[in-house]
This record gives structure tokens, sequence and C-alpha cells, in this order.
């Protein structure tokens, strides 16, 4: 029997959800065929390190923890993506897969594809054709030289495809739908078990959640403090609970800016696990955010989003009103967050406008790539 021998290359949060929805259809290809099996071994860069935002995911996820883990930890961009870079290429020159499969827009997106690609071994890039166009943010960078060196490139959204074309990549790509929608039909049902709420003694819609991690907020001392003050600001009705990230735990301790947290009615929490993270999204009244995934989580889940950023990926969730960009303005922050609400309270906007698949989008890819490869 003919086998496929991939290796998925993960390194963050959003990636791990992601190849976890994959890998699960995969297991159910391969259990149920007779025709060509796909052999999966992941590659875990070590780009997160913190267990409650790594390797708890492999367990909770129920894929199998990764065949090597390069460890490679934080640093610059340059240094960080050099360490993947050296360590991915000793393992794929002395083991030669068939395809090097990759996700999103992270150092170890990029630093896989263009190892693969030197190599001469054909990168699947999930997640293609996304665009900010913004060129300062390093994510920006990381999926453009991606899709440009990938041989397969599927893609979450028509408006994805549309991109690429204009960027003259027209072969092998593939609309999906997307992979992040499955994840969420998929493992939502688990995370009814979580106490989280508990825990930290919430109830169910009379919390608002935020999370802030992007090194356009928490480079800038002035940015950081606004956007703390305003979520300060709007917690006065409703508590915000807020897993804190390394990062900004860092930069808020090198900025002085603890103090204003600590003695401020935010929830801080360390990192949570992704179902106990599902858990407060599905449960939160409104999400604030910085990330890009969990704007759509925030879709899927039917909350309300105030997006933390100048500008997003995701522009069908601005379009259709389920999203506002307020950047780290802190008077805009806060009137977003008061003027969304109420208009949710009045009438949600019409979901229909948005269309990321069925909830089938790693079914469509597996059959993709058995049908072809």
């Amino acid at each position: 029997m003919k086998s496929i021998d991939i290796i998925t290359v993960v390194g963050a949060r959003p990636q791990f959800i992601k190849a976890a929805a994959v890998s699960l259809a995969l297991l159910k290809h391969n259990a149920s065929t007779n025709d060509a099996r796909i052999v999966e071994r992941i590659i875990h860069t070590g780009q997160h390190y913190d267990e409650n935002m790594s390797g708890v995911f492999f367990d909770q996820l129920g894929i199998p923890r990764p065949w090597k883990n390069l460890k490679v930890g934080s640093g610059s961009h340059g240094a960080q993506t050099a360490k993947m870079m050296i360590g991915l290429e000793e393992l794929l020159l002395s083991d030669r897969p068939d395809y090097v499969m990759t996700y999103g827009d992270t150092n170890s997106t990029l630093a896989s594809a263009l190892v693969a690609s030197k190599l001469h071994i054909p990168v699947i890039h999930i997640e293609s054709g996304l665009r900010s166009f913004n060129r300062k943010m390093p994510e920006e960078i990381n999926r453009i030289l991606t899709d440009h060196v990938s041989e397969w490139l599927f893609c979450p959204t028509q408006l994805a495809i549309e991109n690429l074309n204009k960027e003259g990549i027209v072969k092998n790509v593939v609309w999906s739908g997307d992979v992040m929608y499955d994840a969420a039909l998929t493992f939502s049902t688990h995370a009814k078990n979580s106490d989280v709420l508990s825990k930290y003694n919430l109830t169910s819609k009379q919390f608002k959640l935020a999370t802030v991690h992007r090194a356009e907020n928490t480079d800038s001392p002035e940015a950081l403090r606004a956007i703390f003050e305003a979520l300060i600001a709007v917690s006065s009705d409703t508590p915000v609970v807020l897993p804190l990230h390394p990062r900004t735990q860092n930069k808020l301790e090198q900025y002085e800016l603890m103090p204003l947290v600590l003695e401020s009615a935010l929830v801080i929490t360390e990192p949570v696990n992704f179902l106990d993270m599902i858990c407060l999204e599905k449960n939160a009244q409104l999400i604030l955010t910085d990330s890009g995934g969990i704007q759509k989580e925030a879709f899927f889940h039917h909350v309300p989003c105030v997006t933390l950023r100048e500008e997003t990926e995701w522009v069908e969730l601005v379009n259709s009103g389920w999203n506002s960009l307020v950047g780290s303005d802190k008077q805009l922050i806060i009137e977003n967050t008061n003027e969304t609400i109420s208009r949710f309270v009045a009438d949600s906007p019409d979901r229909s406008k948005v269309d990321y698949g069925n909830g089938q989008a790693s079914q469509m890819i597996i059959d993709c790539l058995v049908g072809k490869l």
C-alpha cells in the first residue's frame, strides 16, 4: 500500500489547534481506507514553551506528542527563525519526507517553508492567502513569503484566493474553508468539562474576556498603558478576565505598569489551557483581543469582538459587523466596547455574510491531498 510521508511543523498556540483538526481527519482517513495512507510526524519548534500554551494542547486535543522538539524558545525574530531553520534543515536532510505541512503566519511557518523549499521538498500551507496589507507586521511578511514558496495552498476564505490571484499565485490554490471552524465545532463539547468559570467565580455572559500579546502593543509603553487603562475602565460594570501572556507580563514589569494592573479590578490569570479558553470565549459577554485566531473564535461562538489592532487579516468579520478595529486608542476601545454590547443586545449582525465553510475543511484538505499527491 502506498503511503505519503508528511512532516507537520508547529510552534504556537493557533497552529496546535489547526494541526489537531487536520490530524484527526488524517487519522480518520487512515482508519477507513485501503488507498494511500498518510504518515504524519510532528515537529514542534518550541516557539511557545509555556506548558499551558504548548505541550498541554497535544494531550487535550488528542494528537500525538511531537516526534521532535527543537526547543528554540523566545528571542528576536531573526535569531528565533535562524535557530528553527538550522534545526529543521538537519531533520529534513536526514529524513526527506514527501511533503512539509505548515500553518498560519508565525516564525515557525516561515522557517519550515524556507528550509523545505530550499531542499526541494514541496510545502503545503494551510491558511494561505490572508493579508492585512501592513508589512510592518512580522506575520504579514511570514505569510506572504510562505505563500510564494508553497506547492499547495489551502485558503479559508474566497477573499484569500483573490489575494493570491492578485499576486500571481493560481496553481494548486484550493478553497477549503477554515480548519479553525472545524476545531471549534470538534472541541467545543469538551470545554463543557472546564471548571474555569467556578475557579474565578464568573457567571456566564457577566464578564468580558481580553487577551493582549502582539508586539505592536506590547513593545510600546504608550500603547500598552492606553490599552490597560481602557480595560480597567470597561471593567467598572462587569469584570474583565485577562489571561496574561508571558511577553505582556514582562513588558508590564519593564514599563513599571504592573502596579496599575494589580491595583485594578481586572481578573488577571495565568495563561489558560485550550479547553478553558474555549469555555471563557463561549461564556464571555464580549471579547477584546489583538489575536488573529481569537477574533474568529469569538465569531464561531457568537460573541462580539473588539480588536486591539489597526487592521486585521479577517476583514470579512469587520465588514459584517461582528468585529470592530480600535487599535490602542483608549477612548475608541471604551466607546466601541459599550456600543458593541448595546448593539448586540438589540440585534446581532447577519452571520450568513461570513463563509468559513461547513466545518469539514480538514476532511477536504485530506481528500484533496490523497487525490492529488
